[in-house]
């Protein structure tokens, strides 16, 4: 009998990013990348487990706007024009590396790698890596839980508690289309917790949802389990913290497993190494180098010396730490069992793009453990917050510490002086849209149009994505112009409202371009 629970559990989220007019948008290989080297590897892995019989538990969010980039027919014929460029370019590595044999053996990797892709997006699941999801769940396998509609921080849109209680019924609406149910629980963008928002969680029948460790071990009273447990706030919605010790072992850059010296080095790619000429039908159209994916060196060492990559090295170690991960909850979960008066809980969740795109052996580590956990040990056994709830149904009640994750923990990677400016405008643009969804109650027609794309245009400039990238430096001017974009197009759908006066082709043109959730309806942003 076990002693104790460890929940994995994976956040997959991306930004929306679609630009049907453009041939090709750079920005948009974000999302070919996480398909090809997390997202279908993850199916792949789900594929192996339930061929070999292997009960196993994993939990997963995949964001309301990923969703709707994976069901968008334009973004899917884009991919298989990406696949087909990649499994090009690496047909020619073949023929370049052919007398070096380390480096020929990788291509010949990459070009079945890209390959068997291709044909499993195409013929296996037939574009709908969605339905694919989703047979995991219905089999018991996978709980997928939702987000707020664009990933929202929810903290800094609390000004207005309609934008965040629409940020949660869109999303959660969203969430009914694709999967057919209702979700159980929910990921808090960038976990960003304020006080109250429980209350918008237990309107939308949300059971449970995730916190960073300081948001559970600050709550008041005083947690009685640490991290170690489920607890309810006063509106009766569970929430649970993340455990520092085996978030540390993955995330840690000096500690964490994806720095190990045998690992695929990921910021040594063809994009930038191979002449320029030969590279650039398959980098930006605008002739910028970029990653291709294609990586032949190993991390090696601290130094600019790198060594070739060999992936049978590779698998041992993520076999081995894997092991190592195993064993140190196992003894944490020994040592947890003797001071709590139930079985404790372990959880740890990570950025599903960890694994598989920046951490090439991650969904590798993965399967290990899974397998490991289910054959080498009898101490710890895989859950979902669900499922350890109807455990535990009778928990503490408190109440938690207002807290994210991201650098110092309080919402400052999302408020700061490269971004700040823009939350006047959101707030702004909140107030307006809620003063029109009041005043144009039960319209159909052109105004339910205006009305709708108008919270597209607010829901998309409120993506946490655009001031998170502000602040990092990377994509910055990119972040800046979404949000700008977005409440421009916001403020001209306004005017037509208002002067009862429509440009309906540029309102078609707005509609193709940002035509997530097209099951959205204004009403969720009325008082």
């Amino acid at each position: 009998m076990e002693k104790g629970y460890l929940a994995l559990i994976l956040h997959a989220h991306l930004p929306f990013v679609r630009h049907p007019e453009y041939e090709e948008f750079l920005e948009e290989r974000w999302f070919f990348e996480a398909l090809t080297e997390t997202y279908i590897p993850f199916l792949s892995m789900f594929e192996n487990l339930t061929r070999d019989r292997i009960d196993f538990y994993l939990t997963m969010n995949i964001s309301p706007s990923l969703c709707n980039m994976m069901s968008d027919a334009l973004l899917q014929d884009r991919y298989v024009r990406y696949l087909n460029k990649m499994i090009e370019l690496s047909e020619k590595e073949i023929d370049r590396t052919r007398f070096s044999p380390d480096f020929h053996k990788l291509a010949l990797m990459y070009y079945h790698r890209f390959s068997m892709t291709k044909n499993k997006f195409l013929n296996q699941y037939n574009r709908d890596l969605i339905e694919e999801f989703k047979k995991y769940q219905d089999r018991g396998n996978l709980e997928i839980i939702t987000c707020a509609a664009t990933h929202g921080f929810l903290p800094l849109l609390g000004v207005n508690p309609q934008a965040v209680k629409a940020q949660i019924r869109a999303g959660v609406n969203s969430y009914i289309k694709h999967f057919s149910d209702h979700p159980k629980g929910i990921w808090l963008p960038e976990c960003g917790y304020f006080e109250g928002v429980d209350k918008f969680l237990k309107e939308n029948h949300i059971k449970y949802f995730l916190l960073e460790s300081h948001g559970v071990l600050f709550a008041r009273p005083r947690p009685k389990f640490g991290v170690y447990s489920s607890y309810y706030t006063k509106n009766k919605v569970a929430v649970f913290g993340r455990d520092n010790e085996s978030s540390k072992s993955v995330w840690s850059t000096v500690e964490g497993y994806p720095g190990d010296y045998s690992y695929r080095e990921y910021y040594r790619d063809v994009g930038f190494d191979l002449d320029y000429d030969y590279i650039k039908p398959y980098i930006s159209s605008c002739g910028t180098r970029i990653f291709t994916g294609i990586k032949y060196y190993k991390i090696t060492g601290p130094d600019l010396h790198k060594e070739p990559y060999s992936p049978e090295d590779a698998r041992k170690k993520a076999a081995a730490q894997a092991g190592n991960f195993m064993f140190n909850r196992e003894k944490q979960v020994e040592h947890l069992q003797g001071l709590l008066d139930r079985k404790p809980i372990i959880v740890a969740p990570y950025d599903a793009e960890l694994f598989g795109h920046w951490w090439f052996e991650g969904i590798e580590w993965i399967e290990f453990l899974i397998r490991k956990i289910t054959f080498d040990q009898k101490t710890i056994k895989l859950t979902t917050p669900s499922r350890y709830l109807k455990l535990y149904p009778k928990n503490q009640v408190i109440n938690p510490s207002p807290s994210s994750w991201g650098w110092k923990g309080y919402y400052e990677v999302w408020l700061n002086g490269s971004n700040d400016w823009i939350y006047p405008h959101l707030h702004r643009a909140a107030e307006r849209m809620v003063e029109a969804a009041d005043k144009y109650k039960h319209n159909n027609g052109i105004k339910r149009r205006v009305l709708n794309q108008m919270a597209r245009e607010l829901l998309l400039a409120q993506s946490s994505d655009w001031p998170f990238m502000m602040k990092t430096g990377a994509f910055s001017e990119y972040g800046k112009k979404r949000t700008v974009t977005h409440l421009e197009r916001f403020y001209l759908l306004k005017t037509y409202l208002e002067r009862d006066f429509y440009n309906f082709e540029v309102l078609e043109d707005i509609e193709r371009k940002d035509n997530i959730f097209p099951e959205i309806e204004y009403s969720i942003f009325q008082s």
